[in-house]
């Protein structure tokens, strides 16, 4: 690969499930802008037309999140061809339809490999690389269900929340390296989430049918009526990034906003409501404590 002067000055990202989705339109934008990627993709040869096309500043290799020499390999392949790492995006990750007494073991482990310890594991690959450079940026792919609870999704709502709380607590563990850490919480998306990347849960229980089988059902009719746009989620993202005062969380597309705030509110109305029960079990002579 014969890196173009420009090397110096554009970033170096390192995107998960680069093959269709979010990962691809990122990808696509990120590369577009002329910053250099590693992408990555259980099945590279699905980025060939992509790596072709900036065969100067891409380069794709094999990841599955839940393999830790692929992970470790990735990482070497982006210092070895770039140098180094200035952005890593953990966006490789599916949808798990079921409700929790429908979902085997086997389903939850899964997803949580994928989901949580692939974003995990691969984060703790490239922090020390990043603190060594003394800068970068991780962006985690959550979702609206990061924050908000869906019937029907209660395994992938999980596996979003512990990302959200992680991330959360990570920002603040390496604020005084340099490094800055995103949340992006899209809402419905026109990408395969709705098809290809959703899995559902390997029993059924009748009693659910109204919950489960009308979410799976809701996903089925809005395959490619949803909302958002993946390439200008993809510019979103940039532009976070690329800001000076980046955010902790970017929401992205209208019902994600709705969704959220819905949530929030839900949330402070309940605290008012339950405050003095709240207050009252501390001991009386206690001071508040602040961490």
């Amino acid at each position: 690969m014969n890196l173009d002067k420009n090397r110096l000055t554009s970033k170096v990202w390192l995107i998960t499930g680069c093959s269709t989705g979010f990962g691809r339109a990122l990808a696509e934008a990120v590369l577009k802008k002329g910053n250099c990627l590693l992408a990555t993709a259980r099945k590279p040869e699905q980025l060939r037309a992509l790596i072709d096309q900036y065969p100067n500043t891409a380069k794709a290799v094999r990841l599955d999140v839940t393999l830790s020499q692929e992970r470790q390999a990735a990482v070497d392949a982006a210092i070895q061809t770039f140098g180094r790492i200035d952005v890593l995006v953990n966006n490789a990750g599916y949808g798990l339809i079921g409700a929790l007494e429908e979902v085997s073991d086997s389903d939850i482990r899964q997803a949580f490999e994928t989901n949580f310890f692939g974003a995990v594991h691969l984060t703790q690959t490239v922090l020390p690389l990043m603190r060594q450079q003394g800068r970068g940026h991780i962006v985690n792919m959550s979702s609206t269900a990061g924050l908000v609870g869906f019937g029907g999704s209660s395994i992938y709502c999980a596996t979003k929340f512990a990302v959200e709380g992680m991330s959360e607590a990570l920002a603040k563990e390496v604020e005084s390296f340099g490094i800055k850490i995103t949340l992006i919480e899209p809402g419905a998306f026109r990408t395969n989430f709705n098809g290809r990347s959703l899995s559902t849960a390997e029993q059924v229980v009748n009693a659910y049918d109204s919950v489960s089988r009308a979410s799976l059902q809701w996903f089925k009719d809005m395959d490619g009526q949803q909302p958002g746009n993946p390439a200008k989620a993809a510019q979103a993202i940039i532009q976070a990034v690329e800001s000076p005062n980046p955010p902790m969380r970017l929401a992205l597309g209208t019902d994600a906003m709705s969704l959220i705030q819905d949530k929030l509110e839900s949330v402070k109305t309940g605290l008012e409501d339950w405050q003095q029960v709240t207050v009252s079990t501390d001991y009386a002579d206690s001071q508040a404590i602040a961490r």
